[in-house]
């Protein structure tokens, strides 16, 4: 258990991966706040669950400047402090293209939630844990930062930035006592991926995972419980592979 005191902030967490680290941060003593674009009122589904754990939301879209910032304040104004970020908020493109198809539109809409918006949020939380001279930063990325898909590479390439991000401010950060790392997560059972569950249950079992079957979000929140505790401090910039072997070349 950690300090009761201690303060994660969690973007994009209504559902899906962040909901799970939300929840298993709380269990692990954190205070403990999710952003979501939702209002509110139409998220009151997914808010009881969390509410009834003593998890805070705030609604913030992450690729809005002010609206990352008025998160940040809120969560000072209620704490003081931010121990652990985790960079979650995230979007596939709205309709999958080849990428000789690929719109302006899409491609800076995907970059500028799943990239630009991360970068500034932990560029502002950085600041706030310098003076605290401790924290931990954990950005989810994806195995989609080396494996391409034709038709989303809008969303490869962001993931690929995000993980430039992390070496940056790892690298920035470790001599202040800030711990920055990547988690990419393979397949995960989630809303986003739904829609290609008939996909990869067959290829699943046709042997394209070595660990046989589909990850889930608690698998990506055991992984973020372990970096915010400090356990791997020495482990400056390290990405961890959340995919059950996928990412292993094979022949």
């Amino acid at each position: 258990m950690c300090n009761a005191e201690k303060v994660a902030l969690v973007t994009g967490a209504l559902r899906g991966i962040g909901r799970a680290v939300a929840l298993r941060l709380r269990a692990d003593g954190y205070q403990v706040v999710i952003t979501g674009t939702r209002s509110p009122e139409a998220a009151a589904g997914d808010l009881a669950g969390l509410e009834a754990e003593g998890i805070r939301y705030i609604r913030a879209n992450n690729k809005v400047d002010a609206d990352r910032e008025r998160a940040v304040q809120q969560v000072m104004e209620w704490f003081g402090r931010i121990d652990v970020l985790v960079n979650n908020a995230g979007m596939a493109p709205r309709e999958r293209r080849d990428i000789l198809e690929m719109t302006p539109e899409s491609y800076d809409e995907v970059m500028d939630v799943n990239c630009r918006g991360a970068f500034f949020m932990t560029q502002r939380v950085a600041g706030i844990m310098a003076q605290q001279k401790s924290g931990c930063i954990v950005t989810i990325s994806s195995i989609s930062a080396e494996a391409i898909s034709l038709n989303r590479g809008e969303y490869c390439m962001s993931k690929a930035a995000l993980s430039m991000a992390t070496q940056l401010f790892a690298a920035r950060l470790a001599p202040l006592g800030i711990g920055v790392y990547e988690i990419r997560p393979g397949v995960i059972e989630t809303d986003m991926t739904s829609g290609v569950h008939d996909k990869y249950d067959a290829l699943i079992e046709g042997g394209l995972i070595p660990n046989p079957r589909w990850g889930k979000p608690e698998d990506i929140a055991n992984a973020v419980s372990v970096l915010a505790s400090g356990a791997l401090a020495y482990a400056n910039g390290q990405v961890i592979q959340l995919d059950g072997g996928l990412h292993i070349p094979q022949l």
